[in-house]
């Protein structure tokens, strides 16, 4: 194994707008293997969009959604990937042959479709059903798997992607800024975007508080060092149909520190350098072996209904106009 040279990016995309998106994705990509990149990884949809598919149709879902791999945008990515000589993960809708809808995020490299992963636990729009599997796959040697948005908060997935051998996981969500029960959560004005420039600092203030950032430390740290793992969070900046995103795209090491984050409004990505030393180093690695399965086995196995409640689904947006 070598040292891996990621990027994770984030920008606003446009609902439903696949060539707008994908000119985006390749103008980073192009400029991330400029910079020495060998992985550039989006977020969650951030081929198709996101959040308007909540109003859509099972009809609409159809035509947004493509193929793998032979749709359009794959084919697409495969160009990008091949001119710049680089890996791209990202996120669409997906059909099958029999029309089931999935949220899927794909890896692509010169050659095409690496990997396919479909969403374990999705919600944006009830036409879609959830993934049944867990998915590793190699980029330069690397062990890597894929976690979409929600299956991160389920640290049962996380445990099992990297017990599953997994040294990286890609982490695309679009998260944040969203209505909770947990004290602080809520939808940030889009206002505050549009005066950005004027107004910098109460946009920053919003993302960085507990509405944005601040929640985010409380947990994805911890992924990371608990399972001795690079994680590779990708979130969109801007506005994702009526929803403001503060991006945050960042790289995090297995004794789980920032190696790399996102700190503007714009389209942009950070790099950091994986090195395959910390993955041993780290104290998650030496808890893994320490682990006791006979003690928690059934517990953990026993049965149980699966119940997924997003508040934010359920919220007056008119709040925040």
């Amino acid at each position: 194994m070598k040292n891996l040279k990621i990027a994770t990016a984030q920008f606003e995309n446009k609902s439903g707008d696949k060539n707008y998106n994908l000119s985006v994705i390749e103008k980073l990509s192009q400029k991330a293997s400029i910079e020495g990149c060998d992985v550039i990884s989006f977020h969650e949809c951030s081929i198709t969009g996101y959040t308007f598919a909540m109003h859509l149709s099972r009809e609409q879902m159809l035509n947004l959604a493509e193929l793998i791999p032979s749709g359009e945008s794959i084919l697409k990515l495969t160009e990008i990937a091949k001119n710049n000589n680089i890996v791209i993960l990202a996120g669409l809708f997906e059909k099958d042959e029999n029309n089931n809808l999935f949220k899927a995020y794909v890896c692509v490299d010169k050659n095409g479709l690496v990997a396919k992963y479909r969403k374990l636990h999705p919600f944006i729009n009830p036409y879609l059903t959830a993934g049944d599997r867990y998915c590793i796959f190699e980029i330069e040697g690397w062990k890597c798997g894929i976690l979409i948005c929600y299956d991160n908060n389920i640290i049962e997935n996380v445990r099992a992607t990297k017990l599953l051998g997994a040294d990286i996981i890609f982490m695309p969500h679009v998260t944040m800024c969203t209505p909770s029960t947990r004290p602080g959560a809520g939808f940030v004005a889009p206002q505050l975007w549009e005066n950005r420039e004027t107004d910098p600092t109460s946009l920053r203030l919003e993302f960085d508080g507990m509405k944005g950032r601040d929640w985010l430390m409380k947990w994805l740290p911890a992924r990371s060092y608990d399972n001795a793992i690079y994680a590779i969070f990708s979130n969109p900046i801007g506005m994702d149909d009526d929803q403001l995103k503060n991006g945050c795209s960042m790289i995090i090491d297995p004794f789980g520190d920032i190696l790399a984050e996102c700190r503007t409004f714009d389209d942009s990505f950070a790099t950091a350098v994986l090195t395959p030393e910390k993955r041993i180093q780290a104290g998650g690695n030496r808890y893994i072996k320490a682990r006791r399965p006979e003690l928690y086995r059934d517990i953990i196995g026993q049965n149980h209904q699966s119940e997924q409640n997003v508040v934010w689904l359920n919220s007056d947006k008119k709040s925040i106009n």
